[in-house]
């Protein structure tokens, strides 16, 4: 016998706002079941079946290829479905996602003209995301009474949360609706949860523009420059916040709810994030992904679910060319992928283009703030391929093979993860951009010294951090209905952005 809320029928809609209130009250209505379920368990009684609650759907159905034709709309790559049929995908956290949801509803309702249908799905919310951010209430339990929790609830469920659909290769049975969205609301919710474990920071702080470093050095001039922001009473930026979801308001700001639950944790979490607030969400968040590209893949698995406007990774690398010098830029157009994560879900005969609107931000954002012009630019910043690989010491190996096809591809520099966080925002639909700067040149002898490594970071990492920043304001003031390049997206593509 299962144990469920209040039925809700579904609704059609031809306003957007109604559709998103529709998808906010079966959500917190299945929320506050399993809630209040949950405390029953705790407290020792008998639930009166297994608690289920199920995420809401939002469903179309369109009987032509044809669509309304605007300027607005016309000029995206999104917000309409690929031809005739049943279109549905499940839905999380309106609280976080509500002008997501807004708008790609507003979309589809102006591209196609037809009725939003939302309803109830057939999906459980598995108990453990229906927990508010500060509950633990599962934490009082018996060894005992937690084994028997399968019993009483919905847990996660992985084949529910798989990446077929990003990926390619999501094949409708007959009889099934095709997908509106990238991602299915358990695969959302197993990312949000996972991003506070690895950052240490609720989903609601990050920004849409994500900065990705290496190099603590890095987080440690934007914890300085964000900390001074909040001092500056005209700061475009409202709020800074530091894992552990330590808020630091700008000043002349007062708190806000949930402020007063942050707290400086007891060590630092794997991958640190940081986060610059505005208003509209267009701030910035820097992540310290560390080092190596399962660190690369696994972040920016989590971080696309927020569907973020770019990111951009900032780190260091070993410069290939005898004409380089140590800190001197490279501004990757092309990426040659030996990091082996990605090969199953991403195939290696995939190109991953550069994406031009990225590609002009960095370039400017460097000029302006190096104040070097024209062909001078040339003369610290390289464009070319960047190679990213798995095998840290690949210098070492006795058959110069590495080398060799470094070579043969004509990379201008080596690391370890920017091609994998290329590779991930090409296969999410996230624009990407990749700068980095020289911090030794293996083959030609020259490696970082212990002295001349910390005057290198102390003079280069102020200037780069910069210059991602700018390139961040650059591609924000240009507009953010810019950043969906056709390139990303496939010729039978989702609705959802």
């Amino acid at each position: 016998m299962t144990y469920l809320p209040p039925p809700m029928a579904t609704t059609r809609h031809t306003d957007a706002a109604s559709a998103l209130a529709q998808v906010r009250r079966i959500y917190d209505s299945g929320l506050a079941h399993l809630r209040k379920a949950m405390q029953r368990y705790v407290a020792g009684e008998d639930l009166p079946g297994k608690a289920r609650a199920c995420y809401p759907f939002v469903r179309v159905q369109t009987h032509t290829v044809a669509r309304i034709q605007d300027d607005e709309s016309t000029r995206l790559s999104y917000g309409f479905v690929a031809g005739p049929g049943r279109y549905e995908t499940t839905l999380t956290r309106p609280d976080l996602f509500g002008d997501y949801y807004l708008e790609q509803f507003s979309l589809l309702l102006r591209n196609h003209e037809v009725e939003l249908e939302v309803g109830t799905s057939t999906q459980p919310i598995p108990v453990h995301f229906s927990f508010a951010e500060h509950e633990h209430i599962e934490g009082s339990l018996s060894a005992q009474r937690r084994q028997l929790m399968r019993d009483a609830f919905d847990l996660p469920d992985l084949a529910a949360m798989d990446d077929c659909i990003p990926n390619g290769t999501h094949e409708p049975r007959a009889g099934e609706p095709h997908p509106l969205s990238l991602f299915t609301a358990p695969r959302v919710d197993y990312s949000l949860h996972r991003l506070r474990h690895y950052t240490g920071t609720a989903p609601q702080h990050f920004q849409n523009f994500v900065l990705f470093t290496n190099y603590q050095f890095y987080i440690d001039e934007f914890v300085r420059m964000g900390r001074a922001a909040m001092q500056d009473g005209n700061s475009a930026y409202t709020a800074f916040v530091e894992p552990g979801n330590m808020v630091t308001r700008r000043v002349g700001l007062p708190s806000e709810e949930g402020d007063e639950f942050g707290a400086e944790p007891l060590r630092l979490p794997q991958m640190p994030a940081y986060h610059l607030l505005r208003r509209d969400g267009c701030g910035i968040t820097m992540i310290n992904i560390g080092v190596g590209p399962a660190n690369a893949k696994n972040i920016t698995d989590h971080v696309a679910v927020l569907r973020p406007y770019a990111w951009i990774m900032l780190g260091h690398c070993a410069g290939l060319r005898t004409t380089q010098q140590l800190g001197d830029y490279v501004l990757a157009h092309g990426y040659v992928r030996e990091d082996h994560v990605l090969d199953e879900e991403l195939p290696l005969w995939v190109p991953i283009p550069a994406l031009a609107e990225i590609q002009v931000a960095i370039q400017t954002a460097v000029a302006d703030v190096t104040q070097v012009q024209g062909p001078e630019l040339k003369r610290i910043m390289r464009t070319g391929t960047v190679a990213s690989t798995d095998n840290r010491n690949w210098e070492l190996l006795p058959d110069n093979g590495p080398q060799r096809r470094f070579s043969q591809s004509r990379a201008v520099a080596l690391d370890m993860e920017s091609a994998t966080i290329a590779a991930n925002g090409f296969r999410f639909r996230v624009p990407y951009g990749t700068l980095l700067c020289v911090s030794d040149k293996p083959l030609h002898g020259e490696i970082k010294l212990p002295g001349m490594a910390d005057h290198f970071y102390r003079e280069r990492v102020d200037q780069h951090l910069r210059i991602g920043i700018r390139a961040v304001e650059l591609l924000r003031e240009q507009g953010i209905h810019q950043l969906h390049s056709r390139k990303l997206r496939s010729f039978a593509e989702v609705a959802f952005q």
